[in-house]
């Protein structure tokens, strides 16, 4: 009865240790799923802006925008896009920055 005792005492501190340590033994670099899901979201919105100042610099360039108008609408997407690279670079381990550079 002791033995078996003994056993589940072992067992049930076995199954702590892998509880709390799980954190510990994550790869170098990888994210939890809800930080890998905002970075997904973020380089998702990251992309659209860079395609919105693609497209509103072809607007300017065919005369759709005056210079005034263009000036503003630019000025507040790339305002949003450096907010968005600037949230990236908090929520990115400094292993996968380099990585997502290349």
């Amino acid at each position: 009865m002791e033995i078996l005792a003994a056993l589940c005492v072992i067992a049930l501190l076995g199954l702590t240790v892998l509880f709390v340590g799980s954190p510990l033994r994550r790869r170098r670099g990888e994210m939890p799923a809800s930080v890998e899901g905002r970075v997904a979201d973020l380089e998702a919105a990251r992309d659209a802006r860079y395609r919105e100042i693609r497209e509103l610099e072809i607007d300017h360039r065919t005369g759709k925008l005056d210079d005034d108008d263009w000036r503003a609408l630019d000025r507040e997407l790339r305002a949003e896009a450096i907010e968005i690279l600037h949230e990236l670079d908090e929520l990115r381990p400094p292993e996968a920055k380099g990585a997502a550079d290349r």
